[in-house]
């Protein structure tokens, strides 16, 4: 099973990520902030990353940037999870190196299925 970290500033839609994944037997950690997602990504190295957009500070899009580009950190795939569904943001999200864009609210067989893609 995969180790999740879920960063989002929602605690609604983190304890509902959090509950999917759990029932199927991935670990979860999660962040309120990008900042605080970012560092735990560096310290916890999770299979997968799944990563809200609209956050205060920085934002879903400048975090993913920075996973994607730093060596401790590249390997690990993100995943965009967020209720904006432009195909711009879908773009955007690609060029900030993210695997996949989900869009809340998010099937759970979407999500298993994308854990499951890219954390193996």
């Amino acid at each position: 099973m995969a180790k999740v970290l879920i960063i989002d500033d929602s605690p609604s839609e983190t304890y509902k990520l959090e509950g999917i994944l759990k029932k199927h037997g991935h670990t979860v950690i999660s962040a309120e902030s990008a900042e605080e997602g970012v560092q735990l990504a560096k310290q916890e190295q999770p299979d997968i990353v799944l990563m809200d957009i609209v956050m205060p500070g920085l934002n879903g899009f400048q975090a993913t940037r920075l996973l994607t580009r730093d060596k401790g950190t590249e390997h690990i795939p993100v995943v965009m999870v967020t209720t904006k569904n432009q195909e711009a943001d879908r773009v955007w999200g690609a060029r900030q190196g993210a695997k996949a864009y989900l869009t809340k609210p998010v099937q759970e067989s979407d999500l298993l299925n994308t854990i499951k893609q890219f954390s193996a």
